[in-house]
């Protein structure tokens, strides 16, 4: 038996489908069972064999392959949405609520809308439910999300001046914390490592490890160290290019290459 993976949106969770007697490749767009009716996906992840004996539950199959019929039928399921966003906006500006309405997003049949909001705090919106299912007719969802995850479906340019990382490839958010900042000798100011969303910017997980490991070969900051030009204090590291600047006693700053020291320096530095 075969398994292919699936993607219902872009940078979102890859789930895993039986191929049934499909022959997939990367990119097919197919129409998969799901647990809320019928599902449009695209193939990110080719066939490959599993042993179903080992699976706790059954995978869902792949239904069939996407026709152009599919296609019209996302197409008029964003308008849709955006109808379905525009009336919400207006009620919620008649109900008085405190919510940022981001997103709306149908099943790909269609009976049933989910609206994506952020919020300070909880916000009763029974009233508002109550508009939405009377004038759309079809079942309705409010789902709260933290302001990471509405920068990940809105997406946008980040301070590199590429696509954000969490709307293009990101599927989870890990901890990011000041600490990795420190570790990388970056500047602590918060609009110089924040991302559009005003947290803490993803990027500074994915070379924190490098940076911890290689920062293990290095005398820490202030300590006094023996070089060619006589002891001097070590006032900046470059972990990236092996590489220390030691401050003399004269005053005078040199830049002295890590192989330079002899690993006894090192070791009793270190101690």
């Amino acid at each position: 038996m075969k398994k292919v993976g699936i993607r219902f949106k872009p940078a979102g969770k890859i789930y895993d489908f039986d191929c049934g007697a499909f022959v997939l490749n990367l990119g097919d767009h197919v129409i998969v069972e799901t647990e809320h009716g019928l599902g449009f996906g695209t193939v990110v992840v080719p066939p490959e064999s599993y042993d179903d004996s080992i699976l706790e539950k059954p995978f869902k199959k792949v239904y069939r392959l996407a026709t152009v019929k599919d296609s019209e039928e996302i197409k008029k399921n964003k308008e849709k949405e955006k109808k379905a966003q525009a009336f919400c906006l207006e009620c919620i500006k008649e109900l008085y609520l405190e919510m940022n309405l981001f997103s709306v997003e149908s099943t790909f049949d269609g009976n049933k809308l989910t609206f994506f909001f952020t919020a300070d705090g909880r916000v009763d919106f029974r009233q508002l439910v109550k508009m939405l299912v009377k004038e759309l007719a079809c079942r309705i969802e409010m789902r709260q999300v933290g302001i990471r995850n509405q920068t990940k479906m809105l997406g946008g340019l980040g301070r590199c001046g590429r696509t954000t990382c969490c709307s293009t490839f990101l599927e989870k958010f890990d901890p990011v914390s000041i600490r990795m900042a420190k570790e990388q000798g970056l500047s602590l100011n918060p609009t110089k490592i924040s991302g559009q969303c005003g947290r803490l910017m993803c990027c500074l997980t994915f070379e924190n490890e490098t940076y911890r490991l290689l920062k293990k070969n290095f005398p820490g900051l202030g300590k006094t160290i023996e070089t060619k030009h006589g002891p001097g204090k070590v006032i900046r590291i470059n972990p990236i290019c092996s590489r220390l600047i030691v401050r003399l006693e004269s005053g005078t700053e040199i830049e002295v290459k890590l192989e330079e020291l002899s690993n006894r320096i090192l070791a009793q530095e270190r101690s």
